[in-house]
């Protein structure tokens, strides 16, 4: 076989092993041979052979006591070497532009900070009446659609302080005043898997929905949020914006690595 038709054709040995490393990579927990050959969708006999390769170049390890496999040492550091060169703000901007061009809504992306989720970048869209997103700003938890998605999805024991605080402040709506009504929205909100604003707003007249952003472990790392004037800017849960929002931050979570069920807070 010539060298230009090797290249066309890829190394299908090297394929298959990897058909394995996802297997095991999708199990989520060291597995039995029987259970590796099941997913990987071939025989025990012929997924062993791979394995003892696999374990040579130190991708695969076999614990002695179980006979259990799981990824090995140099699977783990591939994996953090990929996760180093990640850029999660950089794929969040090219996220929220990608998106403002699909809706041409004012789109933003949101991290969290010490005190809350903040504002780290937004672009405007081409309308003659838009709203503006101030880089930096601080959004409350209960009062703000990119709030309620990081108070859904974040630990109890870092957003609980915050929301006690906010629970204070005379601005926050009437049917939310009780930890009881508080829970009860979040769990909401992760069921639906995004939070918006329904008039809610801290700022009279705006309208906002936010979809939270999983990284590698399952754990919520941003915000895609998009903001509007109220009347003008359809939430409803069968929206096109709502549509879009959501699956624009399902296909970064993908390209974060997340997988599976988001962490429970």
């Amino acid at each position: 076989m010539s060298e230009e038709l090797e290249g066309k054709h890829g190394v299908q040995s090297l394929e298959i092993g990897m058909g394995i490393l996802r297997a095991m990579a999708n199990g989520q927990r060291s597995m039995m041979l029987k259970d590796i050959a099941a997913a990987a969708d071939m025989p025990a006999s012929k997924a062993h052979r791979y394995l003892v390769s696999l374990i040579r170049a130190g991708l695969v390890d076999q614990d002695p006591m179980t006979s259990r496999y799981d990824l090995g040492s140099f699977a783990l550091n591939l994996g953090l070497v990929a996760l180093d060169r990640l850029d999660r703000v950089r794929l969040g901007l090219n996220a929220i532009t990608e998106l403002r061009d699909e809706i041409n809504q004012t789109t933003a992306l949101a991290v969290w900070a010490d005190q809350g989720p903040v504002i780290v970048r937004w672009e405007r869209p081409r309308r003659p009446i838009t709203v503006n997103v101030i880089t930096g700003t601080v959004l409350d938890l209960l009062s703000s659609a990119t709030g309620r998605v990081f108070a859904a999805w974040m630990p109890k024991k870092i957003v609980a302080p915050l929301i006690a605080e906010e629970l204070k402040k005379p601005h926050i709506p009437p049917e939310l005043r009780s930890k009881q009504a508080v829970e009860a929205l979040l769990a909401d909100i992760r069921t639906q898997g995004y939070a918006a604003t329904n008039g809610q707003h801290k700022v009279p007249g705006i309208e906002a929905v936010a979809a939270p952003v999983f990284n590698f472990k399952n754990e919520i790392t941003m915000s895609l949020l998009v903001v509007g004037v109220q009347g003008m800017l359809d939430i409803s849960p069968e929206s096109d914006v709502v549509e879009k929002l959501k699956r624009s931050a399902e296909a970064l979570s993908l390209r974060l690595g997340a997988h599976g069920e988001p962490k429970q807070p």
